[in-house]
């Protein structure tokens, strides 16, 4: 199986005026296609960072991220906005969803956004709320919607565009521990289904336990 991410001797540092601040040292990962990896690590660790490196939110200091065919830790504005919208698929403790708008069109407005007709964009969003469990709620307003239900919504939103790569940033973080477990399960099974490659960061060792790999961040490194 081929390695859909590689991460080799990535540093991340803040530097301010008073301080520079390292995060990241000589961080390496190699993630096959298909698999389901767990980044745990105490807060402040870099847990958001590398995902937020590895989504294109945030950029290196030094090393190299290779994400399929793109130069993730090269690639200008451009070519990052266009890797975000086409390659990843991203997932935050927070839905983000749009207040105006119901559901589907919440789901709908990043296929929308890569030009794809409305027709289409509506059927796919339709497909992936019904396999997220929240069909029936598709025409409500996020302000209608329960804690559990918007977060469905936001993985949904998420597939999409048909992302190679699935990035979750504590999705669960904000959910009582009944909710936590029915999202986490439901977000690993959606990626199953669709054969997607996940990295999840995470703080609930539950959920934790289930992907394939589990690594821990310990000064900067991956253990």
């Amino acid at each position: 199986m081929s390695n859909i991410l590689t991460i080799e001797n990535l540093e991340k540092k803040y530097i301010t005026e008073s301080e520079t601040l390292t995060i990241l040292k000589d961080l390496n990962l190699t993630v096959e296609s298909g698999k389901k990896v767990v980044i745990v690590g105490e807060s402040g660790s870099g847990k958001s960072t590398l995902l937020n490196i590895i989504g294109g939110i945030d950029k290196v200091t030094s090393g190299r991220v290779q994400a399929g065919d793109w130069k993730v830790s090269e690639l200008s504005e451009k070519d990052l906005s266009e890797y975000r919208s086409h390659f990843i698929g991203l997932v935050f403790q927070f839905h983000y969803l749009l207040k105006d708008f119901t559901a589907l069109e919440n789901v709908s407005m990043p296929a929308l956004i890569a030009g794809l007709p409305k027709k289409e964009a509506f059927e796919r969003a339709e497909k992936l709320l019904n396999d997220v469990g929240v069909y029936d709620r598709r025409n409500h307003l996020q302000s209608q919607l329960s804690g559990g239900e918007r977060q469905r919504v936001a993985v949904a939103r998420a597939l999409i565009n048909n992302p190679e790569l699935v990035l979750a940033d504590e999705p669960t973080g904000n959910l009582d521990p009944v909710n936590a477990e029915k999202i986490g399960e439901m977000l690993f099974s959606v990626v199953d289904k669709y054969q997607k490659t996940l990295i999840l960061v995470t703080h609930d060792m539950n959920l934790a336990s289930k992907g394939d790999f589990k690594y821990q961040i310990v000064e900067g490194k991956l253990q």
